[in-house]
């Protein structure tokens, strides 16, 4: 009786430890966060647009801004949905989120660049 004792405490370690190795190095990579601030690049766009727009008829400004405007508005969408694949992880809007998370990464930067 003792023996079956002994043999049943010696599974569950080994599953304990096996579950929290699975935990440690497969589960909690894939818990990643990528966060995003589509807002402020939207915003910035827009005063980048308006901007050019103001330059004036006399260079086209307005026919330009124009353009600009139609390109950033095909790149944004394809942008945001290269980005989890880039990151390995899921990306949320800094809206959704409630509250700051230490451990998100902050994408921002990047979607700029892939929009200009």
């Amino acid at each position: 009786m003792k023996s079956y004792g002994v043999h049943m405490l010696l599974s569950l370690l080994a599953a304990a430890g096996c579950t929290a190795a699975y935990d440690h190095w497969w589960i909690r990579p894939q818990l990643r966060i990528g966060v995003v601030d589509v807002a402020t690049v939207y915003h910035e766009k827009e005063e980048q647009f308006r901007r050019l727009a103001a330059a004036g008829a006399a260079d086209r400004g307005a026919d330009r801004a124009m353009l600009m405007a139609r390109r950033f508005a095909q790149r944004l969408p394809a942008a945001l949905d290269e980005l989890p694949g880039e990151c390995g992880c899921l990306v949320y809007d800094k809206s959704v989120l409630m509250g700051d998370v230490p451990s998100a990464l902050d994408l921002t930067e990047r979607l700029r660049e892939k929009v200009k």
